[in-house]
């Protein structure tokens, strides 16, 4: 009998214990959420430890600043920081240098935001297109509804004749760095 009295004693100190350890992890896990600005989306998301996605590998490069602003104008940062998968043939800044005069000024204006989301739609590909998996004459359909056309000559690819020159993954896809603006036909 005693034996059973110190098994009980031991078991209520075990689960009191327990029990304690616990209120407290959830009190601090309830004070750390309450720190949490829901007023933001996937864009916001401050992580050290995941992999960056597209918008965050894009705002780090510095041949990429043009992108970004575009992104930013057409408001598709939260878009393109989302789960995705997503494929963005990025255009350099060099890139962007070779449209006409003034062209890039316009598209970044509030009444141009359409035309904006239309070009940076057909950067992007709904799905995961890994060069090494392209083949010579495929099509894909990209967001903004046109269609790019992979070529192949030795071991380079391009999309509409301009090379993916470095492809970067990321935690929501994959960028292509190419050295044109692909517009649509």
């Amino acid at each position: 009998m005693k034996k059973s009295i110190l098994f009980l004693a031991i078991a209520s100190l075990i689960l009191t214990t327990s029990c304690k350890e616990n209120t407290e992890a959830t009190k601090e896990t309830n004070t750390t959420e309450s720190n949490v600005d829901l007023s933001v989306g996937q864009e916001g998301v401050q992580d050290e430890v995941s992999n960056p996605n597209i918008v965050q590998v894009a705002s780090g490069s510095k041949d990429h600043t043009t992108l970004v602003a575009a992104v930013k104008a057409a408001g598709l940062v939260t878009s393109l920081s989302n789960a995705g998968p997503f494929t963005v043939f990025a255009p350099t800044n060099a890139a962007f240098d070779k449209l006409p005069a003034g062209t890039v000024e316009g598209l970044l204006k509030p009444e141009k935001k359409a035309d904006l989301e239309n070009i940076l739609g057909y950067h992007t590909y709904v799905g995961n297109l890994k060069a090494e998996y392209m083949q010579d004459g495929q099509e894909f359909d990209m967001v903004y509804g046109g269609k790019v056309k992979i070529t192949k000559q030795g071991d380079k690819t391009f999309v509409n004749g301009s090379e993916i020159v470095a492809s970067i993954p990321t935690s929501n896809g994959i960028i292509h760095v190419i050295g044109d603006v692909l517009l649509p036909k």
